[in-house]
């Protein structure tokens, strides 16, 4: 937890962008594995954490914009918890520290609601995400879990993300922290993996440093051999010489704020042939989208730019052809990019995306695409400081992709199909690293960069 001022200051920021209504944070439970008592890893609802800072089951909250009234609702401990959980702090000291002066039983938080439904006030929620929520909202409110993402407050909502997108002092220091940890996952990967072992020894490793130096992985690792499946949690194979493996994984510190990197690296620690050309040229794009990173500048266009670098690399060995511009007009490069270039960091991974993408990463200067490809940019937005960002340009061989267009027609302009069929086993390649935007630019997040170019990643292997 920060200091209770910070949460007092949140919610105070808050209450100034809304003047009507109620607004309703709703605290995750504890949900069950394989039976009730066997949980998963508890994990507090991101925005609860941001404007009340406790971190443990069963909570809920409520803020009246109308009389600036705060209210926290849950429950004393029974002597029958603290057989099992020792002693704990009352709800009043709860509240005390961080700021809040009313409490009350969780149970009464439905009546508390239904009354204030019944007097005619708005009441602000957020979009659900579990079930158990879901069920409670449909409760008091009488809408369907099918219809709460879509009756959710839009001002609630781009009002929380207003604040959250820019994170401050504090929370920069925490992500700078994770990202140390997540250097410490990825380093030691390095220098451990080799011809032989099994993919799963070294995910292994990883989590255990995540857990070991922080609360757990800040999502499922992905490291994998078929680099070209994006999310690849498979890891099965065995490592073979000359193979590329991808790694994209990061932390999540007891604060909850995450790092994300991805490295790609040769088994046997030398990036041979064609393999060092395409990864010197996602490499390329890597580092130049990084270094468009500034105040002002739109995330699509740099996301474009990483397209066009990728193009024009392609184009050099054979695999695409015709105009650039063009191609990447028709979204051709798509076949070999077809993800977005980055995404928001902070409390979550993907930050805020349980609030809605469109809510996060577009505004109304900018609209999602729908072409393949482009409509997967999570962030399109202006930049603005204090925004934090992956940048992840990549190069995958998606088989199937490719013999669907080829069949369609689809981009034959751009693209010499035929050239292809050699690399289908080639798997993928992703460069990711973690960005502040700064008033002057940008800065690496954490104390170093992982190493990244293939004379680092190979003398790190050998």
């Amino acid at each position: 937890m920060f200091s209770k001022e910070i949460y007092i200051q949140r919610r105070q920021t808050l209450k100034s962008k809304l003047d009507k209504g109620i607004g309703l944070f709703m605290g995750n439970r504890e949900a069950p594995c394989n039976y009730s008592d066997n949980t998963y890893h508890f994990r507090q609802d991101s925005t609860f954490l941001y404007f009340f800072g406790l971190d443990e089951p069963d909570l809920a909250a409520i803020i009246d914009f109308e009389t600036g009234k705060e209210t926290l609702f849950g429950d004393d401990v029974s002597i029958d918890d603290i057989v099992w959980t020792g002693p704990l702090p009352c709800m009043q000291e709860k509240a005390e520290r961080i700021g809040v002066a009313y409490t009350h039983p969780r149970k009464s938080l439905a009546a508390y609601i239904s009354g204030e439904k019944k007097k005619g006030r708005i009441i602000h929620f957020l979009p659900p995400y579990r079930s158990d929520n879901m069920i409670e909202l449909m409760d008091m409110l009488q809408i369907h879990p099918n219809d709460q993402k879509g009756k959710a407050s839009e001002e609630f909502i781009r009002s929380i993300v207003s604040m959250r997108m820019i994170k401050q002092a504090e929370e920069i220091e925490q992500i700078d922290r994770a990202c140390d940890l997540g250097y410490a996952m990825h380093y030691t990967a390095m220098k451990m993996a080799k011809a032989g072992m099994v993919e799963q020894e070294l995910a292994g490793i990883m989590e255990g440093i995540a857990v070991s130096g922080g609360y757990m992985p800040s999502f499922p690792i992905i490291l994998t051999q078929n680099g070209e499946v994006m999310h690849g949690h498979s890891h099965d194979k065995i490592l073979k010489e000359g193979r590329l493996l991808l790694m994209d994984a990061g932390a999540e510190l007891q604060s909850h704020y995450c790092s994300d990197f991805t490295r790609t690296i040769p088994v046997g620690g030398t990036f041979k042939g064609i393999s060092k050309d395409l990864y010197n040229l996602v490499l390329k794009a890597n580092n130049h989208c990084i270094g468009m990173c500034a105040p002002g500048i739109s995330f699509r266009d740099i996301h474009l730019t990483a397209a066009r670098i990728i193009t024009e690399g392609l184009k050099e060995l054979g695999l695409m052809k015709g105009d650039i511009e063009e191609a990447v007009a028709a979204g051709a490069h798509a076949a070999f990019f077809p993800t977005g270039l980055g995404h928001n960091m902070g409390l979550d991974v993907h930050d805020m995306e349980d609030l809605g993408e469109h809510f996060v990463g577009y505004d109304h200067t900018v609209t999602r695409s729908t072409q393949f490809g482009l409509k997967s940019l999570r962030m399109a937005r202006i930049l603005e400081a204090g925004n934090v960002m992956t940048v992840e340009p990549g190069f995958y061989v998606i088989p199937t992709l490719l013999e669907m267009w080829k069949a369609d027609g689809h981009n034959k302009a751009f693209i010499n199909f035929d050239k292809c069929k050699a690399l289908y086993d080639f798997g993928g390649i992703r460069i990711e690293d973690d960005v502040l935007v700064t008033p002057g630019g940008h800065r690496f997040l954490g104390s170093k960069r992982l190493p990244v170019t293939p004379e680092e990643i190979g003398e790190v292997m050998r």
